[in-house]
């Protein structure tokens, strides 16, 4: 009787073992599901906000930015896996990808303590203008991928 319970057990291990194996070589997505922006504003919308609601949406456009732009030679938009684009999902490529996810994930958050500690100092006329730059930015992005 034990040694069936051990049989069991052990075979328990190896099946949970092999399907986290598996799920490590599944192809990831080269652009983050984050890159989105929900809700596009105009001039009105953001003037009438607090200054802090602008310098959250700031550094939001920021972040989906710097996640989207090294990319758009591949995609604009969340979805597109190296699979999909014909690039080996091999050890090697994917290593290459953690590690620029890792990168780009380290920098946004410098990048986010820096804005936070600095952004307040700045006019709010300014930060209203950057966001709107930014959100055309965003589109002009998404517009990019009818042109070829």
């Amino acid at each position: 009787m034990k040694i069936r319970i051990i049989l069991i057990s052990f075979s328990f291990f190896l099946v949970t073992g092999l399907s986290f194996a598996q799920k490590n070589k599944a192809p990831k997505s080269i652009i983050s599901d984050k890159v989105s922006i929900k809700k596009y504003h105009t001039k009105e919308d953001l003037e009438r906000m607090q200054k802090g609601q602008l310098l959250d949406l700031y550094v939001e456009r920021i972040e989906s930015l710097v996640k989207l732009l090294p990319y758009i030679a591949f995609a604009t938009k969340p979805g597109v896996t190296m699979t999909s684009l014909g690039i080996p999902n091999d050890k090697d490529n994917r290593s290459a990808l953690d590690d620029q996810f890792e990168a780009t994930k380290s920098f946004l958050e410098t990048n986010g303590e820096f804005q936070r500690r600095i952004l307040p100092y700045s006019d709010t006329t300014n930060l209203v203008a950057a966001i709107l730059f930014y959100e055309e930015t965003m589109k002009s992005l998404h517009e990019y991928s009818e042109f070829h």
